[in-house]
């Protein structure tokens, strides 16, 4: 495993302080036009599929066209896990500067349903609604796919 774990805190930090740094939602269409981080793209690591969420198929493919292997990477989901399996994928796929976000957008819960790890809207960080070109998962999928 070469990626490493950061808080949404750390995340935000160095967001702000690498402009080249990017924040890779990959949560579904859905979950990322209710609201990300500002300045985060979109590309779902599951889609729905006849049996619930399944593999985004496109997920590597899209991922390659839109963002160099050395780019810094914060993937994010809602809590963590997602963006975990994300990691996994992309690590395996050469990415070489990522950092799974604990905490995600919402915030990772205990057993008991309390926050265990701040997510971005916990913490009260930027919030966007932008599903712009270059942004949204559609008009990154248009580039790689076509």
């Amino acid at each position: 495993m070469s990626y490493k774990t950061v808080t949404t805190e750390a995340a935000a930090k160095s967001l702000a302080e690498n402009p080249k740094a990017v924040y890779l939602d990959v949560r579904s269409q859905g979950e990322f036009a209710a609201g990300h981080p500002a300045g985060a793209i979109n590309i779902p690591i599951a889609v729905a599929g006849p049996g619930g969420m399944a593999f985004n198929q496109e997920f590597l493919a899209v991922a390659d066209k839109v963002l160099p292997k050395d780019t810094t990477l914060f993937v994010g989901c809602a809590s963590g896990k997602r963006s975990e399996a994300a990691c996994q994928v992309l690590d395996q796929a050469g990415y070489t500067d990522l950092a799974n976000v604990a905490g995600g957008f919402s915030g990772a819960k205990d057993m008991m349903g309390r926050i265990a790890q701040p997510g971005w809207t916990t913490l009260g960080l930027p919030v966007s609604d932008d599903l712009g070109e270059g942004v949204s998962y559609e008009s990154l999928r248009k580039k790689a796919i076509g």
